[in-house]
């Protein structure tokens, strides 16, 4: 691929990922409380309420998922809280590593999947934004690893276990450090791949069932509605209730 085509590529994937972010922004109204998540995809969103509460005056208050969202959130005029202040939040806008056609989502190439889905379990609705390469049939395609938030002291236990339960682990390197991801919470993340998921919950489950592990990157049965952008339009996917 030469690099025009290269360039228009990634100016298209980032024109998705604006349209998206416009279009779950319109979910917030005046008054709200609202989690930022974290990531590339995120940050539009973020940049588009800010736009909104300068703009528009609307008054919200931000939770933010990790500290790149609380400086973004500072740098675009929106106020923080916390859960202790405020702990049920209107909604969360987030962006997903991989999402299926049931809205199950793959998040945490980012490092902040444990923040995220605390603050995603404190929303009345999880609204996620992303671009379209994003979307599978089945979560785990293309050696996608499901990435797991994990005490530094349980590192061999984990990964022995995942081994164990068909999985192959990798301790996250950091990059320009020596030594592994820390996340803001102090500990590690092991990505792990395990090929196609088809039970998404039941993995996220027995990985937290290992001692050490303090969240998974599966999000299964949260999310409310995703908006997939594409360069000329946005798909809005909606959880079919059972």
């Amino acid at each position: 691929m030469d690099r025009w085509k290269l360039k228009d590529k990634l100016d298209s994937k980032e024109e998705e990922k604006k349209n998206a972010a416009s279009e779950a922004v319109k979910h917030v109204k005046d008054g709200f409380f609202v989690g930022l998540g974290s990531g590339s995809t995120a940050a539009y969103a973020v940049k588009e309420l800010g736009r909104r509460v300068k703009h528009e005056g609307i008054r919200v208050l931000g939770v933010p998922t990790s500290y790149q969202a609380l400086s973004l959130a500072a740098a675009n005029g929106i106020s923080t809280t916390t859960l202790e202040e405020h702990p049920t939040l209107d909604l969360t806008i987030d962006g997903a590593d991989q999402i299926d056609p049931k809205l199950n989502l793959i998040k945490g190439m980012g490092g902040a999947l444990a923040r995220e889905k605390i603050v995603a379990s404190a929303s009345k609705k999880l609204i996620i934004v992303a671009d379209s390469s994003k979307k599978v049939e089945t979560l785990g395609e293309k050696h996608h690893p499901v990435p797991v938030e994990a005490l530094p002291i349980a590192e061999p236990i984990i990964e022995r276990r995942i081994r164990q339960m068909g999985g192959e682990p990798i301790l996250r390197q950091g990059s320009r450090k020596v030594g592994p991801v820390i996340t803001d919470n102090g500990n590690i993340i092991i990505d792990a791949e395990f090929g196609l998921i088809h039970e998404p919950a039941k993995l996220s489950h027995d990985l937290k069932s290992i001692p050490g592990v303090v969240e998974t990157g599966i999000f299964a049965d949260m999310v409310t509605v995703a908006y997939v952008g594409t360069r000329s339009t946005v798909e809005k996917i909606e959880r079919k209730v059972k």
